[in-house]
């Protein structure tokens, strides 16, 4: 009865697996703030994102962790065809084709030595106008690599727009666009500082939203669908709640939330110490943020949700 009568459902072809692939590495990485979560080497991508498409999973997000050495203050290796995460993209389109959906993190963060999401200002800021043009050649970079789908999570003004504009006149108009519309500056961000190993200077308050706002997510996503958004992000999904049932009810497009490495590690972290039921925790967490509004959930459990769809009348 409890099957038969649930208003919102769980279904492995709404989640999105966020994964990451190192340069120079041999045998993938485990990452301790993330529990079976790792940075992958190009080889053991393509195997997670073929069993990812096995699974039923939506959809894969792709992000790069190139090395050391080759980070600058523009994030050139975000450009270049040889940079790990474009190598990635191909790598994985190679092994999956259609199978799954595969998105590509266009953002300067994990490819610059100062870890901020764009190029630096002299007086040490971060200048808008000259990160666009990098991520116009970012993106258009990443659609020839094999990504479906770009992902611009950098929270710079009109980023949309000049992505779309780089697409269109690189005759890659079929890309589509996930605007991280609704990303706030958060506490819950630092297990995925880890895994891409950026180097951040500072903090991001100037360019990423102040949790106290809920208007103003509105407004944001309105911007970006303006812009031509094919579908928006609310970052963090759990603790803002209210705004992604607030954007979902209004907004004309796909919406997406991103349960974060935060939030993911302390279930698990709570599930170690037994004090939860880590499985179960997953699994409402991520029904929640559904149950708010969103029509795609990227989460790192989506592998352990997938199997238990599979397995559990609750769920699917």
């Amino acid at each position: 009865m409890r099957r038969l009568t649930a208003e919102t459902r769980l279904n492995p072809a709404g989640l999105v697996l966020p994964m990451f692939v190192q340069e120079g590495i041999s045998e993938p990485v485990e990452l301790d703030s993330l529990p079976a979560v790792k940075r992958h080497t190009l080889d053991s991508l393509a195997r997670a994102a073929a069993e990812a498409a096995k699974a039923g999973l939506g959809g894969v997000m792709l992000f790069g962790v190139p090395a050391t050495d080759k980070k600058d203050p523009f994030g050139s290796q975000a450009v270049a065809e040889d940079g790990i995460l474009n190598r990635a993209l191909a790598t994985v389109r190679a092994e999956v084709g259609d199978a799954l959906v595969v998105m590509a993190d266009t953002c300067l963060d994990e490819f610059t030595t100062h870890g901020h999401c764009g190029v630096l200002a002299a007086d040490g800021s971060v200048d808008n106008d000259a990160t666009l043009e990098i991520y116009g050649a970012q993106a258009v970079a990443q659609a020839r690599a094999g990504a479906h789908v770009v992902g611009p999570s950098g929270m710079m003004d009109h980023q949309v727009a000049a992505i779309r504009d780089a697409l269109d006149a690189a005759g890659l108009q079929n890309t589509s666009i996930l605007a991280y519309a609704a990303k706030y500056t958060s506490a819950f961000y630092g297990p995925f500082r880890e895994a891409v190993a950026c180097s951040l200077e500072g903090d991001r308050r100037s360019y990423q939203m102040d949790p106290a706002n809920r208007r103003e997510g509105r407004l944001e996503t309105s911007l970006d669908i303006a812009e031509g958004a094919d579908m928006v992000m609310v970052k963090p999904a759990g603790y803002f709640l209210d705004v992604l049932a607030d954007i979902a009810a209004t907004s004309p497009v796909p919406v997406a939330a991103y349960q974060v490495s935060g939030e993911y590690a302390m279930i698990q972290a709570a599930a170690r110490n037994g004090w939860i039921d880590g499985p179960a925790a997953l699994r409402e967490s991520v029904l929640s943020i559904h149950r708010a509004g969103a029509d795609v959930v990227l989460t790192y459990a989506a592998m352990e949700l997938a199997r238990e769809c599979c397995d559990t009348c609750d769920c699917c």
